[in-house]
């Protein structure tokens, strides 16, 4: 009788125990997602509207500059078949306009339009919610600049998990050299060529095939140094709130108070060049993993080779078009941003008002 009574103790303690870790699991996953509500329930969608709105602005206009930076910056001094050496920025630009006319320019436009809409407008949106969550939704309270760092650092890897694969794709069509009528014979025979003589036609006809030949991590080649990029970002828009908190405090000017059209132009270049100039070969080294043709076994045998064959100047190939277009381009999404934000918010509170 005594042995039962102890055995069935023994049980009932045994299922108090269970039962505690099961509400303590339960509890934690509760504590999780309060805490990712809290961060979120204040969030204000214009921000995304506005992101999006801003790259996609800021991309239809500079797109040619972006694929002549990647031209370049893949130019590593490796052969590859049918595809052109370029000796600077005049000759890309004049080798691509003969080879391929105007419309060369443009290759890997939607892409780089889809991929610049969602990276902008997750980014905005995540970074406001993660600032909205670290000043107590208390918009008048004015951030340190380490505070500033987080917050851009963590939207930007939330960025890049969505829209690595956008960005690998863009790589790609940019990548295709020649006209798209010619032969399958006149193409580079290291890429696998369809019937009409190109590698990849569409955005999803081209996420599908590389998902098919390269699985999961084709789509999302160049991800490690793009980790390593989100430092740009996070040095970009600390410099560029200090600057903004540098007018309003010159001003005497509340923390959520609109700037001019000219203020906000000044931060985004200055911010921009500050960023690049400290974090750009982390681009030709992201833009060389995401190179079908390139023949690098990860990110340090990037570095190792354009180390060996090319020096310092090689980390930095495409620095000049980069810079023409992402100092007019930060400047014009962030302006659309800033304006369109600002607009929305004052139409909801309007709305909220009536």
């Amino acid at each position: 009788m005594s042995q039962t009574l102890s055995i069935n103790s023994t049980i009932m303690n045994s299922d108090k125990s269970h039962g505690s870790d099961s509400n303590k699991t339960i509890s934690k996953s509760k504590t999780i997602f309060q805490s990712t509500y809290q961060t979120f329930r204040n969030v204000k969608f214009e921000h995304l509207v506005a992101g999006v709105s801003g790259g996609v602005a800021s991309t239809l206009a500079l797109h040619p500059l972006d694929l002549l930076k990647i031209r370049l910056a893949v130019n590593s001094g490796q052969v590859i078949a049918n595809r052109p050496q370029y000796s600077g920025l005049i000759n890309a630009i004049s080798t691509t306009f003969k080879q391929e006319g105007p419309r060369g320019f443009y290759r890997g436009v939607i892409p780089n339009c889809w991929g610049a809409g969602a990276s902008w407008g997750f980014y905005f949106l995540f970074y406001n919610a993660i600032k909205s969550h670290m000043s107590n939704h208390d918009p008048t309270i004015n951030l340190h600049a380490t505070q500033h760092i987080i917050a851009a650092s963590e939207s930007g890897i939330l960025t890049l998990l969505l829209t690595n694969p956008i960005w690998v794709v863009k790589t790609r069509f940019c990548l295709q050299f020649g006209d798209s009528n010619k032969s399958k014979s006149s193409q580079s025979s290291s890429v696998k060529l369809n019937s009409n003589g190109q590698a990849y036609t569409g955005m999803l006809q081209a996420l599908k095939k590389i998902y098919a030949e390269e699985g999961i991590l084709g789509l999302y080649r160049g991800f490690v140094p793009g980790v390593f990029g989100v430092s740009h970002g996070a040095l970009q828009f600390m410099a560029y709130e200090e600057m903004k908190k540098y007018y309003y405090q010159r001003y005497g000017l509340a923390v959520d108070s609109k700037l001019t059209t000219l203020a906000y132009f000044t931060c985004a270049v200055s911010s921009k060049l500050f960023a690049v100039l400290i974090t750009y070969p982390y681009q030709v080294i992201r833009a060389r993993l995401q190179d079908r043709c390139g023949n690098f076994n990860g990110a340090i045998d990037v570095i190792t080779k354009t180390w060996s064959l090319e020096g310092t100047k090689g980390f930095y190939k495409g620095l000049v078009p980069n810079l023409l277009r992402v100092t007019p381009a930060c400047a014009i999404t962030l302006v659309v941003y800033e304006n369109i934000s600002h607009f929305l918010a004052q139409s909801r509170s309007k709305t909220n008002a009536s």
